[in-house]
Formats: C-alpha cells, sequence, structure tokens
C-alpha cells in the first residue's frame, strides 16, 4: 500500500514540475512570437505584380495568385518607399537637397527673343510721281544711306508735261502770275524742290530722267522695287531702317505675365557676345495673347550706335524677380521635376540616412530661372533627389513601386485589367515620338523572333540591334519619352549582358512590359499589335510579349511549347 502511495506522491510531483517547465516555456514562446510578428510587420506582396502590397496573405486583385511573403529589404519600408544602396547612389551621381524658400531669393527669369528693327524709327521711300524705274542705285538691302543721297532715277510722263508748262507760263508770269504761281505749285506738291524748279525754269531744259533723293539717313531693310519696273505715285520704294535704337522682342508665357510689369530692369545678352550685358527697362507688354503659342510680346528698346546688334539676333532677357515676386512659396530646382503628361512629380528622401525614396505627386506654378515654385506637394524641410531623378524613377519601376508612370489604383483594379491588370493614366507622347518608335518597334519584334529560337548568341545580336534603333532617336527627343528609353535602353543591355537564356528572358519580361505599356498609350499606330500572355512562364509567375501575329509563338519556351499562351490585349 505504501507502495503505491510513494508512486502516486511521484507522479503528481512529475506532472506539477512538468507543468511548471512546459508552461512557462510556452508562455514565453507565445510572447516572443507576439512580439516577433509586431516588429516585423510583414507585408504580403504577388511575384508577379511587385506593386500589391497586402498586410496580410491572401490572394492577388489582379491575376488570382497567392501572396507571398515580401522580401526582406522591404522590412519596415511603407509600400511605395524603395531602398537604393549607397553604391548604386554614388554610381548613379544621384544627389538630393532640402527645399526652402529662402534658397531662390535672387533668382532672375531667364527669357528667350530676337533682335528686331525699331519699328518706330522705320521710313518707307515712296516715289512721289508715276513713272518707270530708269536707274537704281541701291543694289542690295543692308546698304547704308545717308539724306539727301541719289536713290533712283525714274521717267514720268507726268513729270514731263509738268515741266513744260512750268516752261510756258514761266514767259507769261508777268501778265498772267496766278497761273504761274499755281504750275510752281504743282511741281513742289510733287516733292520738286524749289531750286530744281528754279532750274528748270533758268534752263528751259526738261529733265527726262528725274532723281529720287533719300529722306532719312539709314540702313536698307527691304528692297521694294528693281530696275525698269513702272511705279505709281504713292508707291514705295525701299524700306529704311534707322538701327541706332533696336529692339529686343521676348516671349513670354501666360503662366509668367504677373511677374512683369513696365519699367522693369532688364539685362540683355546676345548668343554673338554673351559677356556684353546691355542694360535697359521693358518698354512695352503685348495687351493681346498669342492663341497659338500661348504668349506675349514683351519688349525692350536697346542703344544701338556701334551698329553690334543685327536684327535677327538671338537674345536672352534676365530680370530680377521684384519685391512683388518674392513670397513664401517654395521654390525647387527644375532638373528635379519629372512630367507625365497633366501630373508632376518628385522623389522625397524619407529617410535621413538610409537611401530610402518614395514618390511625390506636386502641384507647379511660376518658372523662375531654373526654378519651380511649389504651390502644393512639398513643405519647408522635404529633401528631395534634385540630380539622378531618372535613375530614381528607374529604379522605382524596376521595383513595382509607385512612379512617374504607374499610380498605383487599389480600388479600380480588375482581374487583367489592360496588359499588366492595373489601370494606369494615360501618358502623352508626341507625334514625333511615336513616329521615331516605329523603328524601335521593329527591332523589338526580330527581338522575339529570336528567342523563339533559344539561340543566345543570336538574342545578345537582336538585343544590339534594338539598343541601335534607340540610339538613332536624337536626345532631345529621349527626353520627351518620361524616362522609357532610358529604361528600354538598359534593358536591352542586360539582354546582351547575360550568358545564360533563363537571365535573358527574364531581362526581356521587364523589357516587353515596357513596350506594351508606351504603344498602349500610342495614338498613331499604323499597324496592329497583339499583346500575349504566357501563365507558364517565368516559373508559373506568368509572362507578356508583343507580337504582329494573332497566333502564338512562344518566346519563353521556343520548340519546346511553342503555342502555350493567349492573347489577352489587342493595339490598334
Amino acid at each position: 500500500m505504501k507502495k503505491y502511495i510513494i508512486y502516486s506522491l511521484i507522479l503528481i510531483a512529475g506532472l506539477f514540475l512538468g507543468w511548471l517547465l512546459f508552461a512557462n516555456s510556452s508562455t514565453k514562446k507565445k510572447e516572443h512570437n507576439h512580439k516577433t510578428v509586431s516588429q516585423t510587420n510583414q507585408m504580403w506582396t504577388c511575384s508577379m505584380h511587385p506593386q500589391i502590397m497586402q498586410p496580410e496573405p491572401g490572394d492577388c486583385p489582379i491575376c488570382g495568385m497567392d501572396l507571398i511573403p515580401a522580401e526582406t529589404s522591404a522590412v519596415g519600408l511603407n509600400p511605395n518607399e524603395f531602398k537604393l544602396t549607397k553604391n548604386a547612389m554614388a554610381l548613379a551621381n544621384i544627389q538630393t537637397s532640402v527645399v526652402g524658400n529662402s534658397e531662390n531669393e535672387d533668382a532672375t527669369i531667364q527669357l528667350s527673343g530676337k533682335i528686331a528693327e525699331n519699328e518706330e524709327q522705320n521710313v518707307i521711300q515712296v516715289s512721289y510721281f508715276s513713272g518707270r524705274i530708269e536707274r537704281l542705285f541701291i543694289n542690295s538691302t543692308g546698304e547704308k544711306v545717308n539724306k539727301g543721297q541719289l536713290l533712283a532715277e525714274i521717267y514720268s510722263p507726268e513729270l514731263f508735261a509738268a515741266q513744260q508748262e512750268l516752261i510756258t507760263t514761266a514767259s507769261i508770269k508777268n501778265t498772267q502770275p496766278e497761273l504761274y504761281k499755281a504750275v510752281r505749285n504743282k511741281l513742289k506738291l510733287l516733292k520738286i524742290s524749289e531750286k530744281q524748279i528754279n532750274q528748270i525754269e533758268n534752263t528751259e531744259k526738261i529733265i527726262t530722267d528725274f532723281p529720287i533723293y533719300a529722306t532719312v539717313s539709314g540702313t536698307v531693310s527691304e528692297k521694294l522695287i528693281a530696275q525698269g519696273a513702272t511705279v505709281k505715285q504713292g508707291e514705295a520704294i525701299l524700306k529704311i531702317a534707322n538701327l541706332n535704337t533696336v529692339w529686343a522682342n521676348f516671349d513670354v508665357y501666360e503662366n509668367q505675365i504677373d511677374l512683369f510689369k513696365k519699367g522693369q530692369d532688364v539685362v540683355v545678352t546676345t548668343n554673338a557676345n554673351p559677356n556684353k550685358k546691355i542694360e535697359s527697362k521693358i518698354d512695352f507688354i503685348d495687351p493681346i495673347l498669342n492663341k497659338e503659342t500661348r504668349t506675349l510680346k514683351l519688349r525692350v528698346v536697346l542703344e544701338n550706335k556701334d551698329g553690334f546688334l543685327k536684327p535677327g539676333m538671338f537674345a536672352e532677357a534676365s530680370i530680377k524677380k521684384s519685391e512683388n515676386n518674392i513670397n513664401e512659396t517654395l521654390s525647387i530646382p527644375a532638373s528635379a521635376v519629372l512630367w507625365t503628361g497633366k501630373r508632376s512629380v518628385v522623389y522625397l528622401k524619407t529617410a535621413k540616412v538610409e537611401p530610402v525614396f518614395e514618390m511625390q505627386q506636386i502641384t507647379l506654378g511660376n518658372k523662375i530661372g531654373d526654378y519651380y515654385q511649389v504651390l502644393e506637394g512639398l513643405f519647408n524641410g522635404n529633401e528631395i533627389v534634385t540630380n539622378g531623378t531618372f535613375t530614381i524613377d528607374a529604379a522605382a519601376q524596376l521595383q513595382g513601386k509607385k512612379s512617374m508612370m504607374n499610380r498605383n489604383k487599389t480600388s479600380n483594379i480588375t482581374n487583367h485589367k489592360g496588359h499588366l491588370g492595373i489601370e494606369k493614366e494615360k501618358i502623352i507622347f508626341e507625334p514625333s515620338i511615336q513616329k521615331s518608335f516605329k523603328t524601335v518597334i521593329k527591332a523589338y519584334l526580330n527581338l522575339k523572333d529570336a528567342f523563339v529560337t533559344s539561340d543566345v548568341s543570336k538574342i545578345a545580336n537582336e538585343s544590339i540591334s534594338f539598343r541601335k534603333s534607340l540610339d538613332l532617336i536624337s536626345i532631345s527627343e529621349r527626353e520627351k519619352t518620361h524616362n522609357y528609353w532610358f529604361l528600354l535602353h538598359k534593358t536591352s543591355k542586360m539582354i546582351h549582358e547575360n550568358t545564360s537564356l533563363e537571365n535573358q528572358r527574364e531581362a526581356f519580361k521587364t523589357l516587353s512590359e515596357k513596350m506594351i505599356e508606351m504603344m498602349t498609350n500610342f495614338d498613331d499606330l499604323d499597324e496592329t499589335y497583339f499583346v500575349q500572355f504566357c501563365p507558364m512562364a517565368n516559373d508559373n509567375k506568368g509572362a507578356y510579349w508583343l507580337s504582329k501575329e494573332e497566333n502564338v509563338i512562344n518566346p519563353y519556351y521556343g520548340e519546346a511549347m511553342l503555342t502555350c499562351g493567349e492573347v489577352k490585349q489587342i493595339i490598334k
């Protein structure tokens, strides 16, 4: 009996001791797990659509695939934040600056324009009687003339008859003085000088080719008649400009109108001599806006006694901001701004030490010099990217984050909406961009065909051809592609540098997505293109590509699964 009692006590003691040990361990474990979850704040994303970020596991709202845990690099970051390495920052020469309203106090407003004739000083030399130009002593425009200089000789039947009347009435001027006086006045109305009239009367010889003399000094800016031509009374012969003063006309955009006023100080320079600064004041601001260019003319009068300023020269005006222009509005460098159709965006550095960035949409005001006024979207003290903004935007797009061309609208996402399953804002591409990209589209299709062959060497060569087609686009045009040119160039280079077919196809997936994004926003496509999709490509995550044929020829598997895929969208 005692044995059973002892065994029972030992068993009870063991159970009690086990409860103490394991219950405490279990509590600690639960507390530890809870704390871990709280600290990591795990986010879930879609492997096919990395722009999707959710706090809980589930299905992708775009393609329906299971969400996976986001990469550890995204831990602690907001869904639209992304991080770059310090090495990448240095290689791309990415620079940031702090936003403030005192940064641009001494900035000047830059305007472009041209030197023009001072129209108030222009004179039209006309013929005061009808006739034929027997001799023209001005051979070309640009010749200088002095007041009283002989310009032309004209034969005029009208003047011939008037001279004959003068000679006739001169012999009876004592008996008929009124008639004599009327004939002399008639010649005077034809701008014949008193000296010339007396010469005709005294010599009794008619001048057949009557001379025309310059009434002003200046430069011939336009030759309006040729030798041998006939002219009517009052018809223009020459246009003579006095270039001792000239006008400098500058274009002012409608959003800049309130920055200028008459009498404001101006410093003008020309491309011919940018080191020579000419000081003047605003003389006139055109009250009528040009409906086509949305600009109006601002005029400055410049002294030009040395003749240095020539009409037609390009000029620039620097106008210092007046006290009325200086306000508390924030200003940022123009290099920080990216444009996407109607939107303007910048990239904020959201961490003080770590290179973490996020896109921010802003509303801009006037451009003053190399700065833009910011009306909404930024605050004093924000740190923004001012150099390397295109590189930052490219990194955001490649990481599936919100960028200047990709604005997530989770409330409007539907299954396979468009080609990437997400509603995007319409991007405006100029007609010249769409025209220049026709060669790029052709090169892309050749590259796609090379992937069908699964030949690594052929793929690399076609990627070089694709990049050459991009290089044909001028630098000024590249800047209007909303960063697509840079992304396509960079991705095609990755295809060439990779020796693995698998890695080449991974880069081709990104290249295809960017090509599709561009072409769905084109308004001027000559042919029809098909957006095709293979759900098994990219490790069963799916991948898209472009084709001119409706029949599927899969570039991600080649002969292994040549017809795997379907048409998801038609671009016309």
